[in-house]
């Protein structure tokens, strides 16, 4: 049974197209029972449009992941980025959100109580390199985001726009009127 997509989704005929201009090597897509077992194996959910285009062909490269073949300590690495950048400018650039209340004062109890606080914020997940669209289950139309520590930039409206954009897929990227879709927590990073 072929799964049904939400409206606005990336639709796999799109995905096979957009693979097929990125000047990069893919591999055979993900079937269903793959991505329900990397889901598994590593505790998060793919977004529906990150599933669909996994599900066309699996980019390979030093900058994708490789959910298939990749290390999975390194899988684990990437998927632990984003929040271990927030933690780092914690401890080593005095970042502390105001709602947090007042930081701790040593940067250990600091890094902990951030540690604690990010724990129910939404999982990001690589796309390629430092980018990373949220594992939000059955959505589209979320942003992906440059990741670096608590520099965070929309690189796309939407992972169609992002590929558009990062490599010059022939398609026309059009941002929406009022902006990305809020990502919670996540948002509060992008000018």
């Amino acid at each position: 049974m072929t799964p049904v997509q939400p409206a606005g989704a990336l639709t796999p005929e799109e995905a096979r197209h957009l693979q097929e201009n990125l000047r990069e090597p893919v591999r055979p897509g993900l079937t269903e029972t793959e991505l329900d077992d990397v889901e598994r194996r590593f505790g998060f959910r793919f977004a529906a449009d990150h599933r669909t285009f996994l599900s066309a062909g699996v980019p390979i490269g030093d900058r994708w992941p490789d959910w298939r073949c990749g290390n999975a300590e390194q899988l684990r690495k990437r998927l632990a980025w984003p929040v271990d950048g927030v933690l780092y400018d914690v401890e080593h650039n005095g970042f502390w959100l105001p709602d947090w209340g007042t930081r701790p004062v040593g940067p250990e109890d600091a890094v902990r109580e951030a540690r604690r606080r990010l724990a129910d914020v939404p999982q990001l997940v690589p796309v390629c390199g430092h980018r990373y669209l949220p594992g939000l289950p059955g959505s589209v139309g979320y942003p992906v985001l440059s990741v670096y520590q608590t520099d965070i930039v929309v690189y796309g409206c939407d992972l169609r726009d992002y590929l558009h954009r990062e490599f010059a897929t022939g398609g026309i990227s059009t941002a929406p009127p009022d902006g990305p879709r809020y990502i919670p927590f996540w948002s509060r990073f992008i000018d």
